[in-house]
């Protein structure tokens, strides 16, 4: 074990399952088969009991499950997976590959759960397996995503989605709304906003004086009022503002460079205006696809919601129906955004 990071000073971070019958069990189980994870934090998983065992009878892990009412007698030692069984879900309703009511009512009652531990202070951060928008709203929980779920149950209002890989950092101005909205919603208040939570993400991070550019909205920032007004009526004030608090800022600069110039080191991140607009070139990094293998080679990338008065991180991809109990999905994504949830929780 790492001995700069004792067993005390670990955080204890809750897991989600997420939907039952998506990748969400198998990728949980692989990235907890690494000791290296019990270097960094102490992982409690929330989730239900019958499809971990389903799961990992499919999977070739030296691993037992431990099941306990919280973290208090939580083992938190490699070789074992602490969990805190919800048993939420009848054997007969557990379906791969199939968005149902009962599963989305209990995906939603993990994320609820480990919410409801991370603001008790029974937990020092979470981690999301990834959920079905269809499944959830089925069940009566009408949200767009796990952002708008924890902005609700910490009633939080201001908040952004950070996606991440290594110094690939993009944070977002918008994200579930339509494009026509999303231009809408490019208000000088909310980008400064998104500015400031950026720059307080980043020093949690590690890093002093972070460098922010700032993606504009329209080609080529609107030249000149030609294709659109908003980066000069309500993105360059924004930073303006920033910069006047002694923020490193800059922009509005066309999102056509914007992300180049970070790949190559000018940013620490980029705040962007839009879902789209940030996702892309995220993706294009993180994600590497092998048409003759038909298989993701690399699936990197962490979801990060800040602004929250709790730690949470999540994997940056999808349910991915298509893999659910087969045994072949990716971790990667859930180790990186376990790894991050940990260094989050300790930079608090």
């Amino acid at each position: 074990m790492n001995k700069e990071i004792n067993s005390d000073q670990r955080p204890i971070l809750g897991l989600t399952m997420g939907d039952p019958a998506g990748i969400g069990p198998e990728i949980v189980l692989k990235a907890l088969s690494l000791p290296e994870i019990y270097d960094l934090c102490r992982p409690l998983v929330v989730g239900d009991l019958g499809v971990f065992r389903r799961e990992l009878a499919t999977l070739e892990l030296d691993l037992k499950l431990n099941p306990v009412p919280g973290p208090g007698p939580a083992l938190f030692t490699p070789g074992t997976v602490d969990l805190l069984d919800l048993a939420n879900l009848a054997p007969a309703e557990h379906r791969y590959k199939e968005a149902t009511a009962a599963q989305g009512r209990a995906s939603f009652e993990y994320v609820a759960k480990v919410i409801e531990l991370a603001l008790a202070g029974e937990i020092q951060g979470t981690v999301t397996a990834p959920i079905t928008k269809a499944a959830i709203n089925a069940a009566g929980f009408h949200y767009a995503g796990h952002t708008e779920i924890y902005a609700d149950l910490t009633k939080t209002r201001d908040y952004a989605m950070m996606l991440a890989e290594g110094g690939f950092r993009v944070v977002h101005v918008s994200t579930h709304v339509s494009l026509r909205q999303a231009c809408d919603r490019v208000k000088k208040e909310r980008v400064g906003r998104v500015i400031d939570l950026t720059a307080e993400a980043l020093g949690r991070l590690g890093l002093e004086k972070p460098r922010i550019g700032v993606a504009g909205l329209n080609p080529h920032c609107g030249e000149g009022g030609l294709f659109g007004t908003e980066d000069q009526e309500e993105v360059a004030p924004a930073v303006e503002a920033a910069r006047s608090k002694g923020l490193q800022v800059e922009g509005p600069i066309p999102a056509d460079t914007v992300f180049s110039k970070m790949k190559g080191g000018m940013y620490d991140a980029v705040v962007v205006m839009y879902h789209d607009q940030g996702h892309i070139p995220t993706k294009l990094v993180g994600f590497v696809y092998d048409d003759k293998t038909g298989t993701w080679g690399a699936m990197a990338g962490v979801n990060v919601t800040l602004g929250l008065p709790i730690v949470r991180t999540s994997v940056d991809h999808g349910t991915a129906y298509g893999k659910a109990g087969e045994g072949r999905a990716n971790p990667q994504s859930m180790i990186e955004a376990v790894k991050l949830a940990a260094l989050l929780a300790r930079g608090r």
